[in-house]
């Protein structure tokens, strides 16, 4: 330790780590060797920001020496060319939201349509089975073009592309006004297109038609697994390769303003799993945009580049090299398969029989219970009484059907390369799709006891004691080790695409390691024994056991572990697993209910059909619904308050009511609200009037894309903030299998990117906007009117106008101060 007196911002600091760590430190004593974390890093990097706007906790990580730290914290002072001018945001305009409100209630109308087309097939098929007088028949020629226009395929793709197609017409890149007429067309374009199921087409060979309708330009041989612009305002190249969940959307909301553009991807390019592509970014031929990464710029032909903000490969700077090319792929694999083409089709026919198949049983016994009523009132008072059974039933025939359907698909998955246009390709797309899908009607079987039986069912190695929640992955790639924590939305072993070849690599998740909620863990990586990979982070090449990773690119980070009790984390004796069962397993009480709903709607469609037909009947499915969505919300609306009260700052562990509590109303939330209003209303009004009454502190005019709100009590948004799609506002986290839950507030006007991610006890300042893909660590306290991107945030260096944008455009481009990450290192269980 250096006995000379610190002057200036060493003197300072060394002041805070006295306060922070309760030892007064000299100049080359370091940060982490003297007992500091990822929280006192946050709230030092909070409190350095009163005078340093620009520090970031990466920052300061790669500087833990105090003396390199002050001397790193005195390089960011710098003033910038091009300050940013001061941010004013207001309150969504009232008509926005009543002309929300009124779109989706037409849309609820196909949805009506769609139930009345399958309640009057089952008519007619009743009519040839037992004949009764409240059952009339339906014309079979009207019932075949309702299937074409409302079930089929081509149907949803035609009506979809059309309507897209008429409500985004003339819509040009640069930017619009928050809740104007084009954010307003855009967000009705997107809702229409989900109304119409389009979603299920991608990563067939028609999800490049699709595009081309929407007016996209697209090659040869283009594999789209992710949704593509409902502007048109794409361009893919022959070959060009995009992964499921990659935002290709073209559009994202910072403040108060709408900003929009065109997406290029060059010729055999690749856009990893949820990759984001800013408006007017592009990749070149030949080049790669990694898994979880954030685009806003051009990346050069043939480079790959990761991370949030995507850079090159930091690695190859450090060590003074080219940017790596993206390498480990073979030449590009021109031409498809006719016989594989075909393999989709059939596909798309026959996956939503799998249901079907799978409701069976409780089709043939509410035959049963029906062919004998003379009146709708009988059968609808049998029916509801049936429910708990049927549900029950269903269910378990649900999880049958897939975990064979996966079983047998399972054989022909091998890790390689393989054709992206055959069998090896086909099956892993089938399964992605299978389980997404699971997840969500499933929902009750997630991060349960039940959860590694049920993966074990789907193949994966799952070893004892391991916890593990709403994980997507291809289940004969996995191997999860005794003890291993997954968090929700966590990706594991997903398929890699790239100029007309898939690659498939296994994943191992190590003993008692932990994967943070929407980690990744890429083809042929593991996470350690005893590691951790954080929150909206990463699994490195390499790592040794024990240790921690957080961020993209994933950057090591010192964690001291929590000593606790065994018996309440990861040994708990059979008492407690006996109390945790009987919690979890009332968990199938939302799906009762769901059901119960569902059968309101039918019977009320199947009265009007008897007394006006089938007119009275279309119309009459607008209001049931209506009513019915707002009885769900509120059923889970008065479980919330049931189960689990008021929402307060506190800790608990995994084995304790608390957390079974709350996952029990998560599920009311997921299996219940979601579906019926959450959902169907993400971006409305209603949604936010649906969160009060769970307790979310909102203010006027507030654009809310999202329902992850985990603790509601604990979240408060000011007068016209706008969170974006997919975003996270986390806060509770779980490591070392103690839930930690404080408050996250986004002050007034303050503006979250696209699936960004704020963590607990965090404060976004008002005016402040945070990009895309932006992860605002535990503790950070961000000042108010300021700008930052990147994963963990940094301070964002200046704008500049966008080349190419359009007349009188400007696209903000957000990349972290080179000077804050340049040296070399010294949804709701969401964080599980």
């Amino acid at each position: 330790m250096r006995t000379e007196e610190l002057h200036g911002t060493a003197a300072r600091l060394a002041a805070l780590w006295e306060e922070l760590l309760g030892v007064r430190p000299g100049a080359d004593d370091d940060f982490v060797t003297m007992g500091g974390t990822s929280l006192t890093a946050a709230r030092m990097a909070s409190a350095l920001r009163a005078h340093h706007p620009g520090v970031s906790v990466a920052g300061l990580y790669r500087h833990t020496v105090l003396a390199d730290m002050a001397e790193h914290i005195d390089s960011l002072d710098a003033p910038v060319d091009h300050p940013a001018p001061k941010r004013t945001v207001r309150p969504v305009r009232r008509r926005t939201g009543a002309a929300q409100i009124l779109v989706q209630t037409v849309l609820y109308g196909v949805q009506g349509l769609r139930i009345l087309t399958g309640l009057a097939v089952a008519d007619n098929v009743l009519g040839i089975l037992a004949p009764q007088s409240w059952a009339p028949h339906t014309a079979w020629w009207l019932l075949i073009v309702a299937w074409v226009l409302l079930f089929s395929a081509p149907g949803r793709f035609a009506i979809g592309a059309a309507a897209a197609r008429l409500l985004t017409h003339g819509i040009a890149p640069g930017a619009h006004p928050r809740g104007g007429r084009v954010h307003l067309r855009l967000w009705t374009a997107e809702r229409t297109v989900a109304a119409f199921g389009v979603p299920a087409l991608m990563g067939t060979p028609w999800a490049a038609w699709y595009a081309r309708a929407l007016g996209c330009r697209a090659g040869r041989d283009v594999a789209l697994h992710a949704m593509p612009p409902v502007t048109g305002l794409a361009e893919f190249g022959d070959g060009a390769s995009v992964e499921p969940e990659a935002d290709i959307a073209g559009w994202w909301i910072d403040g108060e303003t709408l900003h929009v553009g065109t997406v290029r991807l060059g010729a055999n390019s690749r856009a990893g799993h949820r990759s984001m592509l800013m408006p007017g970014s592009s990749l070149g031929p030949g080049a790669e945009l990694a898994a979880g990464a954030c685009l806003d710029g051009h990346v050069p032909a043939g480079q790959t580049w990761v991370g949030s903000p995507a850079r090159p490969d930091a690695a190859a700077h450090r060590a003074g090299g080219p940017v790596r090319p993206s390498d480990g792929w073979p030449e590009p694999r021109a031409g498809r398969s006719r016989r594989w083409a075909a393999a989709y089709a059939l596909s798309l026919a026959g996956m939503p029989l799998l249901p079907l198949i799978a409701a069976a049983p409780a089709l043939v016994v509410t035959y049963f219970l029906i062919k004998d009523s003379v009146s709708l009132g009988s059968v609808a008072l049998r029916v509801l009484l049936a429910v708990p059974v049927l549900t029950v039933v269903t269910t378990l025939c649900w999880m049958l059907v897939v975990a064979l359907t996966v079983r047998v698909l399972n054989r022909g998955i091998a890790p390689g390369l393989h054709p992206a246009c055959g069998g090896v390709a086909w099956r892993a797309w089938f399964i992605t799709r299978l389980l997404d899908g699971a997840r969500r009607n499933l929902f009750p079987v997630y991060a349960s006891l039940a959860t590694p039986v049920w993966l074990r069912m789907l193949g994966a190695k799952v070893g004892r004691r391991a916890e593990l929640s709403t994980v997507l992955p291809l289940p004969s790639l996995l191997t999860v080790d005794d003890g291993a924590f997954l968090a929700d939305d966590t990706l594991v072993a997903p398929y890699e695409l790239r100029g007309g070849w898939l690659r498939l690599g296994t994943a191992r998740v190590g003993r008692r390691a932990f994967l943070g909620n929407s980690g990744i863990i890429g083809p042929d990586r593991a996470v350690p024994d005893h590691g951790l990979i954080g929150v909206l982070s990463d699994a490195p090449e390499h790592a040794e056991p024990g240790t921690s990773w957080l961020g993209r690119p994933a950057m090591p980070l010192p964690r001291v572990a929590t000593t606790a009790d065994a018996g309440r984390t990861f040994e708990p004796p059979r008492r407690l697993v006996l109390a945790r069962s009987a919690v979890e397993l009332c968990r199938v009480l939302p799906l009762m209910l769901g059901l119960a709903l569902a059968d309101v709607v039918l019977i009320g469609e199947q009265q009007a059909l008897n007394t006006g037909g089938l007119g009275l009947a279309a119309l009459v499915g607008i209001p049931l619904l209506v009513v019915c969505s707002l009885a769900a919300g509120l059923l889970a609306t008065v479980a919330k308050w049931l189960l689990m009260g008021r929402f307060r700052t506190a800790e608990h562990p995994l084995w304790s009511s608390f957390v079974w509590r709350n996952e029990l109303y998560d599920t009311f939330v997921e299996s219940l609200a979601v579906p019926w209003l959450a959902g169907p209303f993400t971006g409305t009004p209603v949604l936010n009037w649906w969160l009060r009454t769970l307790g979310v502190k909102i203010g006027r005019g507030v654009w809310c894309d999202t329902h992850w709100l985990p603790e509601t009590d604990l979240i408060t948004l000011g007068d016209g903030v706008s969170v974006n799609r997919g975003c996270v506002l986390q806060t509770h986290l779980f490591h070392d299998r103690i839930m930690r839950m404080d408050t996250v507030h986004l002050a007034e006007g303050a503006s979250l990117g696209p699936h960004g991610i704020v963590l607990p006890g965090t404060h976004i300042g008002a005016h402040t906007a945070v990009a895309p893909s932006s992860l605002v660590m535990r503790g950070e306290s961000v000042p108010a009117g300021t700008r930052w991107a990147g994963n963990p945030i940094a301070g964002e260096r200046a704008a500049r106008p966008a080349a190419g944008g359009g007349a009188g455009s400007r696209r903000v481009t957000w990349a972290p101060d080179p000077r804050a990450a340049a040296a070399p290192c010294s949804r709701r269980r969401c964080s599980r």
